[in-house]
Formats: structure tokens, C-alpha cells, sequence
């Protein structure tokens, strides 16, 4: 076709790039590649093919990596990290600056290179993917440089094992290597079975800028690679980006095991348009959101509510825009959209549409080529909330679509998902959008846009789209870890005595909804002090008593909207009334341990209280300086209902700055009180109940912590366990936890400074927040 042609048609030719310099690279390689490891690539083994899915044929034989060889590339990792660690902030520095520009200088050999192994669209490799890769590289040599200083006292966490997807193999690859070498550590990374070539050339950069050998490790193969970094023991961390399902057997996997867990998991991001939204700047906002890759994207707009005045409006602009996409070879510098990324993934797109019943179904009338693995733009209107498709991940081109009437009912169906990881809001009027964004459960929200990213804004999900962000200074935390030492904590027992005459009734209850309540079983057991005296008695909550401890403090999120201000004035008062009882509460601990500190541990404590009603109005977020005309706050969350097993060293110290720093930023608290000395805990509840704390925003109960951790940590509406108790209950509530992915900080059996700087670090209030990040577009 000529120019002249098109201009009298306005119809795209074709615009085909080269594969030719990728094929001579695969070709240089003799068509087979074999393990990056110590700095080197070993020589193929047992190998499985890649293939391109825009046409099936094979792009070259990849090697399956061994147990042994996994070993190997750990040990290189282990081997590597002491002297890279070592290095100045400036030194590595340099060498991410290195790995950026080296990316530069091989942008258009690194896109041809994932178009044909990914079948995405040239476009997209080269105008989004490798540009955003060489940002992550040279945002993070920065980081390298300022760690010092911006994140004092923090060191690497050691060897991370990284697993990244087929969907962006290489800009997965970066988000992950970065922040981990820029923080000191080395890595052991496993692509994607399907989309294996980029790392292996990114390995060959590595080389070519002189890496240290052994600081990155590449191994490819299927997932009984992951599993086997997985299960590694020489692995600190483990990083990974895939699908919800494979995080959870992770997380069982990783249970008790001390090692550090980042998830990015799956979405079902909802795509909210108002009716007085620019409805034409949102339909090209939606061809973004859900066909872009293809719809292979965690956080795609897959989930399209419309306000139902301009649904029938919108929903003929789309269809009338859907049929003017261009679908074909991924090469052609005009394609839209590609092909998915395998024909068994194809498969699974279109059995998923076909056992939709209830939408109506509109595919594209655009061409399909008769060849390789497409699938057509497809729409499906009409769905309830509760349709298979509104609620589970298709990952494939396909937006379902729903309709709402109020912003109240458009919050509320957003949110009705068990995933969180992104969110669009399309508005014209100013008050609604940043009204409506910050309501939105979900790690990422964007306002009037979608899938924009940057290595300064951290990126991350809620519920079952994971935890841990990646970029930011967000991202950079979860790589390190406090370099300050600790000591093995030696567990706690209760004092013992024989039961005897108390002299006045002192059995304590449960605190429930602003209540002191019996507990559901009815049973209490003795608490002796430390001459063998009988204190009181104290219940032994049960599941019902979790329940219904739950159930108040979901009840409760009205603290959540509650102004920083009004929470550190409610925090101060507990601070007041406690100092108010210091002899009573200081002669109950001297009773029950035996120390003669009781006084000193109540002064601390109404000092952390004031310590985190201080930090209530004070722990801000961030406007990132992202390459946008308009801003993205990354803004500070609660978490929402937090599960805390209260430490057994400092009953009320403990006690009193986690369920303080919980409610300072805004969460609602299920304390599990010290299991030898519960009475810190009970006769604070009588602070509770004068301090003006709203109810249901703390909760007490007394038990068994080994009994109660494995209920705590499995309900679905808890959403963060803590515990530092002095019982080994660390691993019951990392594997408890999978059903929801809630967060978890444990202490695996480490004693923690409850009186010193351990004990009022900032690391309570990372715990108590999720970052969101909120992008801001603004100007015509």
C-alpha cells in the first residue's frame, strides 16, 4: 500500500518491524541457552522450547534447571552477597547507572525481543515496558546512593529469590532486581516458563557492564524451579508476581520459616465512569485498561460499572470503538492488540466466556488472523455483581460490565471483590473523584486515567492481590531489614500456686464492643503472682469469643474516618486515665512478675501512649515526583482490623504500644493479652472504658495463644496479625493466614527492647498502614 493510498483510505498499513537482529542473537546462542549463574552461563541441559504464540513456531530451546543447579546458583548468590553489601552506596549505584544505559542502548533488540516471546504488541515493548525497565534501574542507583542516609540503620536482607511472570518478563525482572541489588543484596530470579529471553539477554548485560559475579542468578525452567527457591534454605527473601493461588501455597511454604515475603498477585480492577465523566477520554481510557497486552494485566480494567444514565450511551461507544481495534501480528508497529501469550491460555480466555450465561456477549468485528493465539476484544454487558466473571480474574481481553446508580453503590460494588489492586475513577467534577478514590480498596487508584506507573511510586495490592509495594521508598523497605541485633526470646511461664481463698471476687472478663462480657465457654483459669498467690481468674476465650470480638471491631470503622487530630486526643486521654491508676496498675505487675519494675513499666507506658498519639497526626504520606502532569500521593491507610498477640517480657508496655500505634493510625484491635500475665491487659480495659475510645475499636481477650493463633490468623475478617508472644506461634499464623493473604508480623521466637527505641520505632506504623497510591492527572 502507498502513502497516497492511505491517506485516500485513513486506513493503517502495515508497519512491520525487524526480528531479524533478535533471531541472530538466539541464533549466536545456536538456538539453545543454559543457566546464568556466578557470572556465567553453564551449558544447556534438559530443555524445553519457547515459542512465539503469534504463530506458534519455536524461538528456541531453554534449559530446566536441576535441584543441583538451583543449589548452585544459591550458593553463587551467597557467595556474592557479603562483598556486594560491602560496597558504598555509590559504588552499586553505579552499577545499576550502568545496567540502565546498557538497557538504553538495547531498547529496540530487548522489545523485539519480548514481543516475540510474549506476543504483546511492538508499541507496547518499546514505548512502555523497556523504557519503564531502564527507569526502575537508573530510580533505584539513586536509591543505592541515598541509602545511607535516607534509611539509616536498615541493611540488605541477604539472598532474595525472585519469580516473575510471563505477562512483563522484563519489566517484572526489573521492578524485582533493583530495589534488591540497590539495597545490597544478591539474587537467584526464575522467569516465566513461557517468556524466558529477555532475562537470559538481560544476564549477557550483566556480563557486558562487569557485575560482580554471582550478585545476579538467572534460572529458568517450570515451577518446580519456583518451588525449589522457594523451599530454599540459603534464601532470605522471596519475591513474586503471578497468580493468587500459586501466593498462597508460598506463603504455606514460606510459614515459620523467617524468610521475608513480598506478593503481587491478581486483580479484578473495577472501572468506575460517572456520568458526567468525558465519556470519549474514558472509553480511550478503557481500550488502555483492559486491551492493553491483551488484557494480560493484573491490574486491567476488567471490571467496567458505568452509572446507569450513560451506560447505554457509553456502552455504543465502546462497541463502536472495540471494532476499529487492530488485532494482529504483534510485529506491526499498527497492531492494538496481539496475541495472547499460549494457545493453552487461549483455551482458558474462551471457556471462561463460553459458560457465561447471563451477559450479553460482544465480540469485536474486527479481523482475527486465522493463525497463532488470538483472541477477539470482547465485551460482556448485563452482569449481576455476582456473576462468575464479575468476580474471578479471565486475564485475556475480555471486560465484563455492570451498572450503578449513586457514588455510595459505585463504592460498594468496587469493593465488592476479594482482590485490591487497582481502581480507575472517571469524573469531571473534582470533589467526587478524590471523593470516591480514597474509598476504593485497592493498593493503586487512578483518577481520569489507568495503567500508569513509575519507579518512584510504589505499587502494590490489598486482600488477595498480595502485599508489599514495589517502587518507592515503599518498595525499597521491603528489602531491607533492621540492622540492629536480637537476642532469642525465652518463653514466658505463667506462675503457679495452689488455689486458695482470693478474699474478694476478682475474676476479670473479656472486653468486647466497649463491653466487659463473660467468655462463650464459660471456663476461666487461676493467675498466680510471684509468691505463688492466687490474683484472679481470667477467661479462656474461644472461637465464638474471636467472632464476636471480630464482628465489633468491624463494626467500629467509623475510626477509620475519625480526623488524625480527634485519635491522638482519645489516645492522650487512655494515656491520662492510666497515669491516673499508676499505683493500682503499677502493684498489680510487681504482683504478678515478681520484678519490682511495675512502677517504672507504667511510666513507659503512659509515655508510648503519648509517643503514638504524637505519631497519630504526624506519619504522612508522599506526592511522588512521577513523569506526569499531575501528581500521585501516596497516601496513608489503616490497615483495618489488626490481630495482635501482646508480648509476655513487658504485659503492659507491650500491650499498650500496639494496640496504641494500631488505633493511632486509624485501625481497629483484637489484643490477645500476655498469656502468664493476662492482668496487665484486663485492668487496662477499665482505662478503655473512661477514655472516650469509641466501641469495638479495641478489643481484649485472655487464652491460649497457641489456641487462639490459628483461629485469629484464618478469619477472613481480619486483615493483619501481630504477634510477639513468647510462645511459638509464628509459623501457625504465617500458614493460617493464606485464606485471605491477610499481612503478618511475627517475631520467630526474637526477643524485642520493649523500653528502648525497639519499642516505639517507626516500624509499628508501617505495620499499621497500607500505602495507596492515588494518580492526580490535572490541566486540559
Amino acid at each position: 500500500m502507498q502513502v497516497r493510498e492511505i491517506f485516500e483510505t485513513m486506513e493503517w498499513g502495515p508497519a512491520p518491524e525487524s526480528a531479524a537482529e533478535a533471531l541472530d542473537w538466539i541464533a549466536r546462542h545456536g538456538g539453545r541457552f543454559g543457566l546464568f549463574i556466578g557470572g556465567r552461563f553453564t551449558e544447556p541441559g534438559v530443555a524445553f522450547a519457547t515459542k512465539t504464540p503469534a504463530t506458534g513456531e519455536v524461538l528456541a530451546e531453554v534449559t530446566q534447571a536441576s535441584v543441583a543447579e538451583v543449589d548452585a546458583a544459591v550458593a553463587a548468590a551467597r557467595a556474592a552477597q557479603p562483598g556486594w553489601a560491602a560496597l558504598s552506596g555509590h559504588e552499586r549505584a553505579r552499577h545499576l547507572y550502568a545496567l540502565a544505559r546498557g538497557v538504553q542502548r538495547q531498547a529496540r533488540l530487548f522489545a523485539v525481543l519480548e514481543t516475540l516471546d510474549t506476543g504483546k504488541p511492538i508499541r507496547e515493548s518499546r514505548d512502555i515496558d523497556v523504557p519503564l525497565v531502564a527507569r526502575h534501574f537508573s530510580y533505584h542507583a539513586g536509591m543505592a546512593q541515598l541509602m545511607a542516609s535516607g534509611m539509616p540503620g536498615r541493611v540488605a536482607l541477604g539472598v532474595c529469590g525472585q519469580i516473575v511472570p510471563w505477562n512483563f518478563p522484563l519489566l517484572m525482572l526489573a521492578w524485582k532486581i533493583a530495589p534488591a541489588l540497590a539495597a545490597g543484596n544478591t539474587v537467584v530470579l526464575k522467569p516465566a516458563e513461557w517468556t524466558p529471553l529477555t532475562a537470559l539477554r538481560f544476564a549477557e548485560l550483566c556480563r557486558q557492564v562487569g557485575l560482580p559475579e554471582g550478585v545476579v542468578n538467572i534460572v529458568t525452567g517450570d515451577g518446580a524451579v519456583g518451588e525449589a527457591i522457594v523451599a530454599h534454605a540459603g534464601v532470605d527473601k522471596i519475591a513474586f508476581t503471578g497468580s493468587t493461588e500459586v501466593g498462597r501455597r508460598i506463603r504455606r511454604a514460606t510459614a515459620g520459616t523467617g524468610k521475608a515475603l513480598t506478593l503481587e498477585l491478581g486483580g479484578k480492577s473495577p472501572y468506575i465512569v460517572f456520568d458526567d465523566a468525558d465519556l470519549d477520554s474514558a472509553v480511550e481510557g478503557l481500550v488502555d485498561a483492559i486491551w492493553f497486552n491483551a488484557g494480560q494485566v493484573c491490574c486491567a480494567g476488567s471490571r467496567l460499572l458505568v452509572q446507569g444514565g450513560v451506560a447505554e450511551v457509553f456502552h455504543a461507544k465502546l462497541r463502536a470503538r472495540m471494532d476499529r481495534l487492530r488485532v494482529g501480528d504483534p510485529l506491526d508497529k499498527a497492531v492494538d492488540v496481539g496475541a495472547v501469550v499460549d494457545p493453552a491460555h487461549r483455551a482458558r480466555v474462551a471457556r471462561m466466556v463460553a459458560q457465561e450465561s447471563e451477559g450479553e456477549v460482544w465480540h469485536a468485528a474486527c479481523p482475527i488472523p486465522e493463525t497463532g493465539a488470538y483472541y477477539p476484544p470482547t465485551l460482556i454487558t448485563g452482569l449481576s455483581p455476582a456473576s462468575p466473571l464479575m468476580q474471578e480474574e479471565i486475564f485475556g481481553p475480555v471486560l465484563v460490565s455492570g451498572t450503578f446508580r449513586t457514588p455510595d453503590e459505585a463504592v460498594h460494588l468496587a469493593n465488592d471483590t476479594r482482590y485490591g489492586l487497582a481502581a480507575s475513577v472517571w469524573s469531571e467534577t473534582l470533589n467526587l473523584a478524590l471523593g470516591v478514590a480514597p474509598r476504593l480498596e485497592a493498593g493503586v487508584i487512578w483518577v481520569n486515567g489507568t495503567n500508569m506507573f513509575d519507579a518512584a511510586a510504589g505499587f502494590g495490592g490489598l486482600r488477595e492481590s498480595g502485599f508489599g509495594r514495589e517502587g518507592g521508598w515503599e518498595g525499597m523497605l521491603a528489602y531491607t531489614k533492621d540492622g540492629g541485633e536480637t537476642k532469642p526470646l525465652v518463653p514466658v511461664a505463667p506462675m503457679t500456686g495452689e488455689a486458695g481463698q482470693q478474699g474478694l471476687d476478682r475474676t476479670a472478663k473479656l472486653y468486647i464492643g466497649g463491653r466487659q462480657v463473660r467468655p462463650d465457654g464459660g471456663y476461666a483459669r487461676d493467675v498466680f503472682g510471684a509468691g505463688g498467690r492466687l490474683l484472679a481468674q481470667v477467661p479462656a476465650a474461644g472461637r465464638k469469643d474471636v467472632r464476636n470480638a471480630v464482628e465489633a471491631a468491624r463494626k467500629a470503622n467509623g475510626w477509620a474516618q475519625a480526623t488524625a487530630y480527634n485519635r491522638a486526643q482519645v489516645i492522650y486521654y487512655m494515656a491520662e486515665n492510666l497515669s491516673a491508676r499508676a499505683a493500682e496498675i503499677a502493684d498489680r505487675l510487681d504482683a504478678m512478675t515478681g520484678t519490682g519494675e511495675g512502677a517504672a513499666e507504667l511510666e513507659a507506658s503512659v509515655g508510648r501512649l503519648f509517643h503514638w498519639a504524637a505519631w497519630a497526626d504526624k506519619w504522612e504520606g508522599r506526592m511522588k515526583p512521577v513523569p506526569l502532569r499531575g501528581t500521585a500521593l501516596a497516601m496513608r491507610a489503616p490497615v483495618g482490623v489488626i490481630g495482635v498477640f501482646c508480648p509476655d517480657e513487658s504485659p503492659l508496655l507491650g500491650f499498650v504500644t500496639c494496640l496504641g500505634a494500631a488505633m493511632a493510625m486509624g485501625n481497629r484491635v483484637v489484643a490477645i493479652a500476655s498469656e502468664p500475665f493476662p492482668l496487665a491487659a484486663t485492668d487496662f480495659c477499665q482505662v478503655l472504658e473512661t477514655s472516650d475510645v469509641p466501641a469495638g475499636v479495641a478489643n481484649v481477650l485472655t487464652g491460649t495463644h497457641a489456641d487462639l493463633a490459628p483461629v485469629l490468623a484464618a478469619h477472613m475478617d481480619v486483615e493483619a496479625v501481630w504477634s510477639f508472644s513468647s510462645s511459638d506461634v509464628s509459623g501457625a499464623i504465617e500458614r493460617e493466614s493464606t485464606g485471605n493473604l491477610k499481612r503478618t508480623w511475627v517475631n520467630h521466637g526474637r526477643a524485642r527492647d520493649w523500653a528502648g527505641a525497639a519499642g516505639e520505632s517507626v516500624a509499628f506504623l508501617e505495620a499499621a498502614t497500607e500505602v495507596k497510591t492515588v494518580w492526580v492527572p490535572w490541566g486540559e
